[in-house]
């Protein structure tokens, strides 16, 4: 038994006939990404998952290891009309979302303009935004959601579709500021980005520091990239996969009959984990030539989705645990 979306549009050959397609796209985007971001393939494909689910994500690493890059290099590979803002302590709601003006025509009337913010794009490279205040980090928060922002009383659609993607430095960095967990909950995925392997590193080193770099191929249209979604959407998920997303989320929470979640977790995921590991799920198995997730994805996508949605004690942080140790040990017990 499969639980399936709403949509029943499609029969089963023209599903097949479809995912075929899309993996032929999805394949060539990947080449095309490989070709300017060398290694890393974990993290291209973390972050093309969330695309490809509709979501957004969260990049995670020190400075200098191509984080501004990949998202750069996503742009232009799927087509997406993509702007890039630089959070500093100092930047405004007003200088992402955008504000009104007032003026005045050739008869005197004066009336208010609005005047689009950088926010109105496709894919929007949010640089360092634990640099920038609480106040204007939150300003993300109902475009990320609801895909429209509010600007003196009147609302505003984004452009579809529409993906923020965030980089974000560790905390330990001077002069950074924690993002609100009502925010980070609005992330489908964080993505840590390590250093490179040596050979990766090699490479880097070879190619990027000559007279010319390789540029990023288009590979498809903003218009492809929102049939996929559509899609992975209509992909079934079985009875156990639906089960294996339940049993993990819901033994993440304390006050689920785990004593040792009880001692060492102070808040876990909501319902919004079940629906991001879903999504994504059915996106990786995509991603992999396939036509339904299997329980391995889960557990392969069991860290990314969840870690920024779960908080320790004080006394898991005392005994020096992590998040990633946590989610670690619910995954061998669900696997």
């Amino acid at each position: 038994m499969s639980v399936m979306t709403n949509d029943k549009a499609m029969s089963e050959k023209q599903m097949i006939a479809a995912a075929e397609t899309a993996l032929a796209d999805i394949s060539r985007a990947r080449e095309a990404i490989g070709e300017v971001i060398f290694g890393q393939e974990s993290v291209v494909e973390r972050t093309l998952v969330a695309l490809l689910a509709g979501g957004h994500a969260l990049l995670v690493g020190v400075p200098g290891l191509a984080k501004t890059k990949l998202v750069e290099t996503l742009g232009a590979v799927l087509g997406l009309d993509a702007r890039r803002v630089q959070f500093t302590p100092d930047l405004m709601p007003s200088d992402i979302l955008g504000s009104e003006v007032l003026e005045e025509d050739e008869n005197r009337k004066r009336s208010f303009r609005f005047i689009p913010g950088p926010i109105f794009a496709q894919l929007l490279m949010a640089d360092e935004i634990n640099r920038a205040s609480p106040r204007t980090q939150s300003a993300l928060l109902q475009s990320m959601q609801e895909y429209h922002v509010t600007i003196a009383g009147h609302r505003h659609d984004l452009p579809q579709p529409f993906h923020v993607l965030a980089t974000q430095n560790p905390l330990e960095q001077e002069g950074t500021y924690p993002l609100p967990e009502a925010q980070l909950d609005r992330f489908l995925m964080q993505v840590d980005i390590l250093y490179p392997e040596l050979e990766a590193e090699r490479r880097i080193l070879l190619e990027t520091t000559g007279v010319s770099e390789t540029a990023a191929r288009n590979i498809m249209t903003s218009q492809r990239l929102r049939e996929i979604q559509t899609l992975v959407r209509r992909m079934p998920v079985s009875e156990n996969v639906v089960e294996a997303i339940l049993n993990l989320v819901r033994s993440a929470r304390p006050g689920a009959g785990n004593a040792e979640i009880d001692r060492h977790v102070a808040w876990g995921p909501g319902p919004r984990a079940s629906q991001a590991l879903t999504l994504c799920a059915r996106a990786r198995a995509l991603y992999d030539g396939r036509l339904a997730p299997s329980v391995d994805d889960v557990l392969a996508l069991a860290e990314p989705v969840l870690q920024h949605r779960m908080a320790l004690t004080f006394a898991a942080r005392a005994e020096g645990m992590s998040v990633r140790d946590v989610i670690a040990r619910l995954v061998k017990t669900v696997g």
